[in-house]
Parts: C-alpha cells; sequence; structure tokens
C-alpha cells in the first residue's frame, strides 16, 4: 500500500493478531482496499463503475466496489463517508455508518446521497467511501417487567442540553 508521498504501508502497522480480512475480486477492474496513510482507521474503498454515474442532487445511487469479502467473526466493517466528498459537494452515505455483517458474501455495494446543490459524477476508481473494521458485542437479551432508575430516565434528544 502506498501513501500520497509513496510510503509503503505494509503489515508493519498491524500485528499477527490484526483480524484477517480476506478480499475476493469479482472483476478485473476491482481495487482491492487500502489504508492509505499509517495510521488511518479506515481502509478506501474505489468505485468499480464501468463508466462515470452522475448524482443528482437528492439523488441516491448504488455504487459497486467489484469485491466480495469474508469479515471475520466477531467483527463487523463499517462503511463511512469520506469527509472531502461530504464537505466539499455533499456526497455522503444516507445510512452511515453502513454494517457489512461477518457472514455476507455478495458484491460490497454502497449508497451515496448528493446532498450538494450540484449533480455529481462518480469517475472509475474514485475513493468514494471508507471501512472500518470493528469489533462487536453479542449482548444477551432478557425480558424484564422494571428497568434500574437514572437521573436522565426517558429523556429524549437534547434532555441533556445542548
Amino acid at each position: 500500500m502506498t501513501s500520497s508521498t509513496g510510503t509503503v504501508w505494509r503489515a508493519m502497522a498491524h500485528s499477527a493478531d490484526s483480524p484477517p480480512l480476506r478480499i475476493r475480486k469479482l472483476r478485473p477492474t476491482a481495487i482491492i482496499p487500502q489504508y492509505h496513510s499509517e495510521h488511518a482507521a479506515g481502509l478506501d474503498l474505489h468505485a468499480c463503475v464501468t463508466e462515470p454515474t452522475t448524482i443528482d442532487p437528492g439523488g441516491i445511487v448504488m455504487i459497486p466496489c467489484g469485491f466480495a469479502m469474508a469479515v471475520p467473526v466477531g467483527y463487523e466493517a463499517q462503511v463511512r463517508p469520506r469527509s472531502g466528498l461530504a464537505s466539499r459537494h455533499g456526497i455522503t452515505l444516507p445510512n452511515a455508518p453502513g454494517t457489512i455483517d461477518a457472514d455476507y458474501r455478495g458484491e460490497v455495494m454502497v449508497p451515496l446521497i448528493n446532498h450538494g446543490r450540484e449533480p455529481f459524477t462518480v469517475q472509475p476508481g474514485l475513493r468514494f467511501a471508507q471501512m472500518v473494521i470493528a469489533p462487536i458485542a453479542h449482548a444477551r437479551v432478557i425480558e424484564v417487567d422494571e428497568l434500574d432508575d437514572t437521573s436522565r430516565g426517558a429523556g429524549g434528544f437534547g434532555s441533556t442540553g445542548t
């Protein structure tokens, strides 16, 4: 993996304890997700579109990545917007972060929404989203008749101040 300065980021930043993320290309033009700096939290996802794809203001388009993957059991892949596209063009995900479960084996596809005022064109190979591999916990669900009291209680959005 290389950064914009040409530095190669290899497994040195990741220990033997790092979870393995197995990737299978589904199309020859697919780009394997990469970390683009030594301490990046997310792997960049690239558009695997065959031609430029325009998203009109307010529009949502599914963008294929051209690969399938096996997220390790006990982890999820969280798909998030790239901050530059969001802040400059209003391009984000309608369900951010989106979750890819460990048992999903289909093509990774990401919905993009254009909150900007101008149409936005996704070019083939564009880095358009990022993917964070994160541990998850399965809770034991217990039905009860009552819950313990807290100082917040049933206060909802904004109930603790602004």
